[in-house]
């Protein structure tokens, strides 16, 4: 009997003189001497307790049960060229599915930048790009619907995982030519008696803004009221109002409504950042995602506040 078992590198060697012809080829093709190769034929002639090749002289033919081996070799070659198949799908995420969310502004533009170079990577996976309000992206994510989602956020939200990419600051907006576009940085004061265009009552970002003029005890008359930064500037710009809003929208909005940009203090925190869903362990496919997420908005905007490391 066998006082030894195979070992992979005997049946490389095994296989790489059967599909070579000769040892000298077969020792090439392994990366070592013809000796070598000779030693591990021997040992895993003595293992298998038969002859593999007739001998004469440099020649190697085959023998019978030498075939049958080497059949057995290819159908177990044949087996791990699948699993490798298999290990490559499985790090392409190639039968991944993906849903991620975000407000329609986000949505439209800086996640759907995110999905375009993520996807160039990992083009096999199924990206679903949700939108809706805020309280529904919220909902999306708490429940697990969605996998992971993209917003910006100006306080504390429980239900979901956050995790800050870059925490930015609100900014001041004015109709271009307004008198307070002569001051350089603007405070509650400034505002007092300016009609402002807000934010519906009961959004964060309402909320916030009115907690920082109450404590300053300035008044200012709510001229109209808007939930889409796209809207609040566009009404600045009428020359409605003067507003409050996250710096993103006021620089992508600055040409077309017609607004001017001024630093605001005290500070209004805007955090940009990734969703979560609470009490989920994130899968691979979602850290990926997440990775390529992060540097997609440090490079478009980094610049509008401090990056989290």
């Amino acid at each position: 009997m066998a006082t030894s078992r195979m070992n992979l590198r005997q049946i490389e060697a095994f296989r790489a003189v059967m599909l070579s012809g000769s040892m000298t080829e077969a020792a090439q093709r392994m990366h070592t001497s013809q000796p070598q190769i000779s030693r591990l034929i021997a040992q895993l002639e003595a293992v298998s307790q038969f002859a593999l090749f007739d001998r004469s002289g440099s020649r190697l033919t085959p023998t019978v049960d030498g075939m049958r081996l080497f059949q057995e070799v290819e159908k177990t070659f044949i087996g791990l060229s699948g699993l490798e198949a298999a290990a490559a799908s499985i790090r392409s995420f190639s039968t991944g599915r993906l849903s991620v969310a975000a407000m329609p502004r986000l949505a439209g533009g800086l996640l759907a930048r995110i999905v375009v170079r993520f996807k160039a990577e990992y083009p096999e996976v199924m990206v679903s790009i949700q939108s809706g309000s805020a309280s529904t992206v919220h909902s999306w994510i708490s429940s697990g619907f969605c996998n992971t989602g993209l917003a910006m956020l100006y306080n504390e939200t429980p239900g979901v995982q956050f995790e800050p990419i870059v925490n930015a600051s609100c900014v001041a907006i004015l109709p271009r030519g307004h008198r307070l576009a002569k001051l350089k940085k603007l405070k509650p004061a400034d505002f007092a008696a300016e009609p402002f265009i807000s934010f519906p009552s009961g959004s964060p970002l309402r909320e916030r803004i009115d907690g920082i003029f109450n404590a300053a005890r300035v008044e200012r008359p709510i001229s109209a009221e808007a939930s889409l930064g796209a809207s609040i500037c566009a009404l600045v710009g009428a020359g409605l109002g003067v507003s409050l809003i996250n710096p993103v929208a006021a620089e992508e909005e600055r040409v077309r409504a017609g607004i001017e940009i001024r630093p605001f203090f005290p500070v209004v925190p805007a955090a940009i950042g990734l969703l979560y869903p609470p009490y989920h362990t994130r899968t691979r496919l979602v850290r990926v995602f997440a990775q390529c997420a992060r540097e997609v908005v440090l490079e478009e905007l980094g610049m509008f506040g401090k990056q989290r490391k």
